[in-house]
């Protein structure tokens, strides 16, 4: 009876077996439509086991192990390959000629457990080359993502190459896009978790394949088409810090890189938009940090005045010099009169909820506002005065003085 079967796969079947064919083609449709090709030569590993017993050498499994590959390769997924196998197997079993017409019921027994070796080492060579082609994919995937994006926040690459490579990622650079970075409080060991949860949380929020996650410098990087989020002043309660608010809110969930700092830079159309929204965002990191910000999100929108005051450096530190420098004659120096001015302006120079802030009282608040208009020759109540001091204040924080000494002239 073995001669009855002869060894032709599902291609180029011969007239006595082109049931195979048949097999191969069921199976395909029972699979999803997966290409016939990813059986190989696994239709005649099965009938030689179950006709003569014999089972697959190693050169054929390896066969088997490239084809896994290939199926990664082609995009099919592991649950469809494994199913071809699956149903091929079981589509082959019920129409083997020798077996159909067979009553030896130990002579079935014995092709079974051959039959069943075959399937066992197969599918699981096969799953074994599926596997290790994803993760080279992934592998691969991850360092063009890399490469994407150090290009993108750069700005300076060839456009036409730019937006063929970003094609696959689903990335729209015709689009507005704005750029969130999140800062962990220490350094993350392991990325892939915070990629993960972040690549979840935002497509599903956003419902757009247009979002692109991935690392630099230590930072998550976060490039996302802003017309996803209300703008600020579109009177529906949202503005452009929504996405910062999201991001930060999923990696609060992680158990490590907490506590988390995110910054937001504006939205901006165009390729250029994302490097510069990218720059808007890390120098929002540098600031707060400057300004020892405790802020989970920190929107760059927020922060212009810095941009705007640390300009023009040279003049930022005379203006320093020339209205806060004297302030450090006060006993206990400088930095108490700093902060007492910074929350007298920053609450609408209200002395009372100056001193709530301070957590001090009234009377010395309004002691260290009597002692600035003494030491600097500015009165903080004054109109004239308040934009000038107001002006130094911020130039301070975003210089860090008094904790770093002021920037010297430049060489």
């Amino acid at each position: 009876m073995a001669g009855s079967v002869r060894r032709a796969g599902p291609s180029g079947a011969s007239p006595d077996d082109a049931w195979l064919a048949e097999v191969a083609r069921a199976a395909s449709a029972d699979a999803g439509g997966v290409p016939v090709e990813l059986l190989g030569d696994y239709l005649r590993l099965l009938t030689d086991a179950a006709v003569t017993g014999r089972r697959p050498r190693r050169g054929e499994l390896d066969a088997v192990g490239v084809l896994g590959r290939r199926a990664a390769e082609q995009g099919v997924s592991a649950g469809r390959a494994v199913r071809l196998y699956l149903s091929a197997a079981r589509r082959l079993w019920q129409q083997l000629p020798h077996l159909v017409r067979s009553t030896d019921s130990e002579r079935v027994r014995a092709a079974a457990d051959a039959v069943l070796h075959v399937v066992d080492t197969a599918v699981a060579t096969l799953a074994e080359g599926y596997a290790v082609a994803r993760r080279e994919l992934v592998r691969r995937e991850e360092a063009l993502r890399r490469e994407l994006v150090d290009d993108l926040l750069r700005g300076e690459s060839d456009l036409g190459g730019l937006v063929e490579r970003a094609e696959p990622f689903g990335l729209d650079l015709a689009r507005v896009h704005q750029v969130v970075l999140a800062s962990p409080s220490r350094r993350l060991p392991d990325t892939d978790a915070a990629i993960s949860a972040l690549e979840r949380v935002i497509f599903d929020r956003l419902g757009d394949r247009d979002v692109l996650v991935a690392t630099k410098e230590g930072l998550l990087v976060v490039i996302a088409p802003a017309d996803t989020l209300p703008e600020r002043g579109s009177g529906e309660g949202a503005s452009v810090g929504d996405l910062g608010r999201l991001v930060h809110a999923e990696l609060d969930r992680l158990a490590r890189g907490r506590p988390w700092q995110v910054a937001v830079g504006r939205s901006h159309p165009g390729l250029y938009g994302i490097a510069r929204s990218y720059e808007e965002a890390r120098e929002a990191l540098t600031m707060a940090r400057r300004l020892h910000a405790d802020a989970a999100v920190i929107d760059a929108h927020d922060l212009l005045i810095y941009r705007v005051l640390l300009r023009d450096q040279p003049a930022m530190v005379d203006l320093v010099q020339a209205a806060l420098i004297p302030l450090g004659r006060a006993r206990g120096g400088a930095e108490p009169l700093l902060d007492t001015l910074d929350a007298y302006f920053a609450c609408g120079e209200v002395a009372t909820e100056a001193a709530r802030r301070l957590h001090v009282s009234v009377r010395t608040v309004t002691y260290r506002l009597d002692r600035i208009r003494t030491l600097s020759g500015y009165d903080p109540a004054d109109p004239r005065d308040r934009f000038t001091l107001h002006a130094a204040v911020l130039g301070a924080r975003a210089l860090d003085w008094p904790r770093q000494p002021l920037p010297g002239p430049p060489v």
